[in-house]
């Protein structure tokens, strides 16, 4: 452990990796004794192994029943630190890899960062984006602005649609979407749905933005200061070539690693300026886009899975990035084990199933039928469904409208009718 603890210092670390190994040592002081009772079997040669090692061996093998109450803080500060040197490290090659590499290393954190269920989300939105939100199910207008319910049937939502940057805390935001979706349609209205995005077009969204919140009174009398991190949250699923979706917890650690200024939740101008101008210096950002590729056979009855359910088919897997590339730069944030399975829709799908098990008897919640209508369409688009259960539109509808999921739903209407 000695030696891992120091040999940062015969590496060439950059000044920002140096304030990050100093900050560290200020936090291994009081656990020193703890951590010299680790066994060290890995030690990486580079800051970015580095740190990703050491904190793994303080989450998963540092012995936390031993520890006083007093050095719980600062092993939670020495995580986050390693943490964010982590993503430092990984940003470094963000800022000056080709889109060879880019891609390459996006792939390579599929399964830490849950990349085809990202993907799945991306995709689904990509089927919506030209409806205005104002037409859309309150479900669909949701998972457009990242907020994640148990209305959210798993069997139609199999993803977390708070992937990149959940909108769950905005309560503002949300009663002004409820309220007034026609208003986030005009200022969207301005980001073209391909091409090039223009400042212009940008500024003009943010003027209809934040005109939005300054025109909700009922709190403050001057209104509301518009938050940036929801608007590039819908900038972002609107155009995911373009813009970096934005939560409070990224904020900080995202400019670091694009070093830039920290920038504050309501400066627009910054985030347009230094953030996307940024991005935009890089050379993985400026690649042409990659060639269609039509797929060599089609696929057999029930033969796609899940995991192949992304946006576009394996052949096209190069393409769905690039249309993807500036929202998937949150790959490069450190993430653990854990990031994964905590998905919402795993965590709902989970206890859905469970709740079946249990036959518990609680009242569902109901649904819309204009809701309940459009989910058992899409799930009827399903070629693997037989003719018979085509034929049950109405009764499936009847039961999703009462509370049932759509996979329920069908399972019913196949034990009766199968």
């Amino acid at each position: 452990m000695r030696k891992l603890l120091s040999s940062p210092v015969n590496m060439p670390l950059s000044d920002a990796e140096n304030q990050v190994y100093q900050n560290a040592l200020k936090y291994v002081t009081p656990l020193s004794l703890n951590l010299m009772a680790v066994k060290v079997t890995d030690r990486p040669e580079d800051f970015l192994g580095w740190c990703g090692e050491l904190a793994r061996l303080c989450r998963e093998e540092l012995n936390k029943d031993l520890l006083e109450d007093e050095q719980l803080l600062p092993l939670k500060k020495l995580q986050d630190i390693l943490e964010a040197g982590f993503t430092l490290s990984q940003f470094k090659m963000a800022r000056i890899a080709p889109w060879s590499i880019f891609a390459n290393f996006i792939e390579q954190q599929s399964t830490i960062h849950a990349l085809d269920e990202r993907l799945r989300l991306l995709n689904y939105l990509d089927e919506i984006r030209q409806q205005p939100l104002a037409d859309l199910i309150v479900e669909d207008r949701l998972a457009f602005s990242g907020k994640h319910t148990t209305q959210h049937d798993y069997s139609i939502y199999n993803f977390d649609v708070e992937w990149f940057a959940g909108t769950k805390g905005a309560k503002v935001f949300h009663t002004l979407l409820e309220q007034s979706p026609e208003k986030f349609d005009v200022a969207l209205a301005h980001i073209p749905l391909t091409g090039e995005v223009s400042h212009s077009d940008y500024q003009s969204f943010v003027n209809d933005f934040q005109q939005i919140f300054k025109e909700y009174t009922q709190i403050k009398a001057q209104g509301e200061k518009a938050p940036l991190a929801v608007a590039t949250r819908l900038l972002a699923m609107r155009r995911p070539d373009q813009f970096i979706a934005l939560n409070n917890n990224k904020i900080d650690i995202l400019c670091q690693g694009l070093s830039i200024a920290k920038l504050k939740n309501t400066d627009f101008s910054s985030y347009w300026h230094d953030m996307i101008g940024t991005m935009r210096t890089f050379a993985w950002w400026h690649q042409a886009q990659p060639e269609m590729v039509e797929a060599n056979s089609v696929a057999s009855e029930g033969e796609e899975s899940e995991q192949d359910e992304v946006a576009g088919n394996k052949e096209n897997r190069e393409l769905t990035l690039w249309k993807n590339r500036a929202v998937l730069i949150d790959l490069f944030l450190f993430a653990d084990a854990d990031l994964a399975p905590n998905s919402n829709y795993i965590k709902l799908r989970e206890k859905m199933l469970n709740k079946a098990k249990s036959k518990s008897k609680a009242t569902p919640k109901k649904r819309s039928k204009e809701s309940a209508e459009i989910l058992v369409d899409k799930a009827l688009t399903s070629e693997d469904l037989p003719a018979y259960l085509q034929g049950k539109r109405d009764s499936i509808i009847i039961q999703v409208k009462n509370g049932k999921s759509v996979e329920q739903a069908i399972g019913l209407m196949r034990a009766i009718f199968g």
